[in-house]
């Protein structure tokens, strides 16, 4: 056991290392090297781990996911909290930030690669969409959502979530109103709620970015 832990923290250990190096110098700048330096290990101990520099970031990306996914759990069990507070909690909470997290974007969003994208967007879908779910079941008990199919409709939520801040990374803010303005409207037709229903709550989700 205590060798497999030992993999674990020297896994860890490159991963922790190629993340300020990619948050600070970008991916396509950090070499293999870089990072061995960095830690001063032998070549082939980071080759035991990690195939290549695009397969420390594609576990990078998993690792990233699991945060995501328990930074939302937390968000979701806060039940003194409004239920569409936290729906908008937990669509803020999916956004990544930072050098890092812009680093990891732009590289997953070249079109060499696509199925790093959508591996990443599966793994967010598959941790995130029963406990957006959940959140929605909670909206159909009070009333407040009407809808048959609560895990398709979470599902379809978070990936025009995903498709729509996506696009607010570009656009003059007529554009960025209008997209918003498009997201509360759907948003709310997707989850059977009133008109005008998650206006106060999601707005301030786009005024973040802005």
């Amino acid at each position: 056991m205590r060798i497999v832990k030992e993999a674990e923290e020297r896994k860890n250990q490159i991963l922790d290392v190629a993340e300020r190096l990619f948050g600070t110098k970008g991916f396509d700048n950090t070499s293999i090297n870089d990072i061995i330096n960095e830690i001063e290990i032998a070549r082939g101990t980071l080759y035991y781990h990690f195939k290549s520099k695009e397969d420390i970031l594609d576990a990078m990306i998993g690792r990233m996911t699991v945060k995501l996914a328990e930074r939302a759990s937390g968000i979701g069990a806060q039940k003194d909290i409004p239920v569409l507070q936290r729906l908008t909690m937990m669509l803020l909470a999916l956004q990544v930030e930072g050098a890092l997290g812009n680093e990891i974007l732009a590289q997953v969003h070249k079109p060499q690669n696509a199925l790093l994208h959508q591996k990443m967007q599966q793994r967010l879908l598959a941790e995130i969409t029963p406990l957006f779910a959940g959140l929605i079941r909670e909206g159909q008990a009070q009333g407040i959502c009407q809808t048959e199919y609560p895990s398709e409709a979470a599902e379809m939520a978070l990936v025009y979530t995903n498709t729509v801040f996506d696009a607010l990374a570009e656009g003059s803010q007529e554009e960025q109103r209008g997209k918003a303005a498009a997201f509360i409207y759907n948003l709310e037709r997707l989850l059977g709620m009133e008109k005008g229903s998650m206006q106060e709550a999601i707005l301030p989700l786009f005024h973040k970015g802005t």
